[in-house]
This record gives structure tokens, C-alpha cells and sequence, in this order.
């Protein structure tokens, strides 16, 4: 398994690979940097194809947090953990002290947080063996609502721009997720008069988005070509791909999910089929900014958490129009950005 010549390698500061014979614990921690404060990231846990995949996933992942806590204005770098298994099968409080105790001997260069499959619950018994955990319930507690909410401003922020007006009420979003994230970005939209259409591999969660919501239900593979204003993938990522693209019948894509595009060069494909990309670290950026309020020496406040989410409108704006400006797709200025911020922070 190749490290440093490892595609999606971009000079990481630590990768750490863990394993606990007692509880089956395998992990990965990667820690993308520190150069504006401890990295802080969230830990997955998947049942992962192949160790290969489960390192291209935090690999990248956690070079993700690094632009995300950047772009946020957050005092903070970038890292992330994947812990491999079936969560059905897996899950104990064991597996997680396990995981807190190799978490614990990073010395603080890494916080964790929840994040596919993991509870705050979880982060709780993580929590007894290290303090180098946020999101804990009693203080930020579940960032969720604060993803979607920021989720939500990014699309009204996105339909500002393509088509002049943030006024959600005629619009049409397919939603490609209704975990939790995308459930309360599904309430957001609503309340905004918005026609959702949604699919989800979870039956119920289609249920109960139709029932509450008035979402019209389609297949998972139907989404991509739905007829819509906006695209909204809210589940794994990579679904943004040389497959998916041509089937976009959407102008906006605009979701809460990680690592949206495939590849790097699907955001100029994005561009050139004239699609606005709400790049996907910018505008879930939400539930980091939650958890950093936690963090603070001066203690968590939520109306200070929730006014600084809502920026998250203006710094999409102020994507786009440089986008614009410089005549280059919206996740390379993204990009740009991030390192322009991390380079002064040093």
C-alpha cells in the first residue's frame, strides 16, 4: 500500500494506522495539518471495499477538513479518521475505548468528532479515554442541523447568483440522502416552499420525507436527471462523476455530502456545462463551525454558532463572483482560496 506517491497524498503531516487485536479495531487517522491549529475532523465508520479504499477516502477526507475549517474562518487544521467494519456488527463500547486510546497517544495534533455511522453517543466513549474529542452531548452536542443549515444557505446563496434571486419557493431540489443532515435540510427547503424530489437507499426515510415533506420519491439511479433547479447530493460522495454529469438536468449543484466530485477535473466539466458547484467543503462547513464554538476558551454559545453559519451564504458569493472573474471553475478558486488562507496563517 504506497503512502507518499499515493494519489490523493498532499503532503500530510501524520497518517496513522491503527489496529486493536482484543476488539477488532482497524483504523486510519490522517492528519492533513495543523498550520492553523490542531486538526479537527470527524471519524467514519464504513465498511470499506478494501484498505486501499478506505485510505483514498480519508486521505482525502481530511485534506477536505483542512480547506473547510480554512474557508470557515476557524482557528483550526485539518484531519479525519475511518474506522473499517459493518457498524451493525462491530459497534461496542470496547471497539470505540479502543479507538479513544490510540486517538489519545496524538497528543492533541487531532480531534475527532462524529460522522457516518458514529453517535455522539459514541464520541462520548471515545471520550473517556482521551479529551482530544468535540461534538459532546451537554455542550455542541449533534452538528447535523448546523451541516443543514449551512447546506441550506448555500443554495439560496447558489440560486442568487445563477438565476438572481435566492427565493426558494418556485424551485425544485433533488435530494440524494435523507440521513440526518439531509432530512433537516429537507425541513429547511420545505418551510422555504421548495418541491423536493428524493430518494434514499432506506425506504422509510423516503416515507416519511413524502408524507411530511410532499417529496415526490424516485430511484436512486433516477435522480441524477430529474428535472430540477438544483442537485442536492446528501450522501456519499463521488457521485458528481464522468457517468453522472451528462444526466444533470439540474443548474445547481449544491448538497451537504463530502468529496462531491469524483475527480478534480468533474468541477471544470461542472463549468462547462454551465453548472453552478457550490463546493462541497464550503457549504457543509456547518457542523465544524458548531463543534469550534465548543472549543472556544470562553465556553459554547449556539446564537453565536448559527450567526456565523449563516455566513456561509457570503462566502459562497464571494466564490462565485471570482469564479466569475477569473474565468475558472468555482472548486479550483475554492481551492485557491483555502491555500491563500492557510499560507497567511502560518
Amino acid at each position: 500500500m504506497a503512502i507518499f506517491n499515493h494519489s490523493e497524498f498532499d503532503n500530510h503531516e501524520q497518517v496513522v494506522f491503527c489496529s486493536d487485536a482484543e476488539t477488532g479495531l482497524k483504523a486510519i487517522i490522517a492528519v492533513h495539518s495543523t498550520a492553523l491549529g490542531p486538526a479537527v475532523g470527524g471519524c467514519r465508520l464504513w465498511d470499506y471495499v478494501s484498505d486501499d479504499a478506505a485510505l483514498n477516502d480519508v486521505l482525502r477526507l481530511s485534506r477536505g477538513m483542512t480547506y473547510k475549517n480554512a474557508m470557515a474562518g476557524l482557528p483550526l487544521g485539518g484531519g479525519k479518521s475511518v474506522i473499517i467494519g459493518d457498524a451493525k456488527k462491530i459497534k461496542s463500547e470496547a471497539l470505540f475505548r479502543a479507538f479513544g486510546r490510540m486517538l489519545h497517544r496524538l497528543s492533541g495534533s487531532y480531534y475527532s468528532a462524529e460522522d457516518v455511522n458514529i453517535t455522539t453517543g459514541d464520541i462520548m466513549i471515545v471520550n473517556k479515554e482521551t479529551p482530544y474529542v468535540a461534538g459532546l452531548e451537554g455542550k455542541s452536542g449533534n452538528p447535523a442541523p448546523f451541516t443543514a443549515l449551512g447546506t441550506y444557505r448555500g443554495i439560496k446563496a447558489a440560486a442568487k447568483h445563477k438565476f438572481g434571486s435566492d427565493d426558494l419557493s418556485n424551485r425544485t431540489v433533488a435530494i440524494q440522502g435523507l440521513g440526518s443532515v439531509g432530512f433537516y435540510l429537507c425541513e429547511h427547503l420545505h418551510k422555504d416552499g421548495a418541491k423536493l424530489i428524493v430518494t434514499d437507499i432506506n425506504p422509510q426515510a423516503i416515507s416519511r420525507a413524502v408524507e411530511q415533506f410532499g417529496a415526490v420519491a424516485v430511484g436512486l439511479d433516477e435522480i441524477y436527471s430529474v428535472d430540477a433547479d438544483v442537485y442536492a447530493p446528501c450522501a456519499l460522495g463521488a457521485t458528481v462523476n464522468d457517468d453522472t454529469i451528462p444526466q444533470l438536468k439540474a443548474r445547481i449543484v449544491a448538497g451537504c455530502a463530502n468529496n462531491q466530485l469524483k475527480e478534480a477535473r468533474h468541477g471544470d466539466m461542472l463549468r462547462q456545462q454551465g453548472i453552478l458547484y457550490a463546493p462541497d467543503y464550503v457549504i457543509n462547513a456547518g457542523g465544524i463551525i458548531n463543534v469550534a464554538f465548543e472549543m472556544r476558551p470562553e465556553g459554547y454559545s449556539e446564537p453565536e454558532s448559527s450567526a456565523k453559519v449563516m455566513l456561509i451564504y457570503d462566502t459562497l458569493l464571494n466564490i462565485f463572483q471570482r469564479a466569475d472573474a477569473e474565468n475558472q471553475s468555482t472548486s479550483v478558486i475554492a481551492d485557491l482560496m483555502a491555500q491563500e488562507i492557510i499560507r497567511r496563517g502560518k
